[in-house]
């Protein structure tokens, strides 16, 4: 499948590492697995320059796995968005740099979104944290790195679903938008602690739907990768 674009999914919370426990010890537990408090890790690694220098080891570890695949980078994002964190971009973008990367997930969702088809606390957080979002776009645009505009399944991770497909096509804005799913034949809790409620079939149902498709048909709008819309016109 030459055309094919895959993008590496960093891990750096809720899941194992690539490195053993001996070589992050502040990063994995003695299984190897990394948890899913963000905030905890998002602290530490901005007071230790120890545990920083971990972080990159293991990020640089997964780049290099990703290398060994044979597959081309069409773009980066981390698991649970957690580059929004400036310490961990500046490492990404070292990294990035390192292996010729050209794109990156920016995690913005617009808010109708997250406020009409999340819960109250996703619009909450999703405005929260709008200062370290644009402070992200400004580090890439500096650093010549490619981003979409907006992102969507955010508030909705685990249930996007014919509906919100259809009601994200009805307001798509201009511009290069991502929209983001977990699909799969069969719910598989044992992917993620934190996919345990996942509709994974209903998402890939979406996908294939017909109507979906009929409106993507109608608003005659480009469909692609990041490397694909790095090729459009400005």
């Amino acid at each position: 499948m030459p055309l094919l674009r895959v993008g590496l999914h960093l891990v750096l919370a809720d899941g194992w590492a690539t490195l053993s426990h001996g070589q992050i010890p502040a990063f994995a537990d003695p299984d190897g697995f990394m948890s899913g408090n963000l905030v905890r890790r998002g602290v530490k690694i901005f007071a230790s320059r120890r545990i920083r220098r971990q972080l990159e080891a293991e990020i640089r570890a997964q780049f290099a796995a990703y290398r060994r695949s044979g597959l081309s980078f069409d773009h980066v994002n981390v698991h649970k968005h957690f580059h929004l964190h400036p310490d961990v971009l500046t490492v990404l973008l070292s990294v990035a740099r390192d292996y010729g990367v050209r794109a990156i997930r920016v995690p913005q969702e617009p808010l109708w979104f997250s406020r009409v088809h999340g819960a109250w606390h996703a619009a909450l957080g999703g405005a929260l944290l709008i200062p370290l979002v644009e402070l992200m776009k400004h580090r890439l645009r500096a650093a010549g790195i490619f981003y979409n505009d907006r992102l969507f399944g955010i508030a909705n991770s685990g249930s996007m679903d014919e509906a919100r497909l259809l009601s994200v096509l009805a307001k798509l804005p201009a511009g290069v938008t991502e929209i983001y799913l977990h699909p799969a034949k069969q719910a598989m809790g044992g992917i993620a602690v934190s996919m345990a409620g996942y509709r994974h079939a209903d998402e890939l149902s979406a996908l294939l739907s017909a109507r979906v498709r009929a409106a993507l048909d109608a608003l005659q709008v480009g469909r692609g990768s990041y490397s694909d819309a790095m090729r459009l016109p400005v």
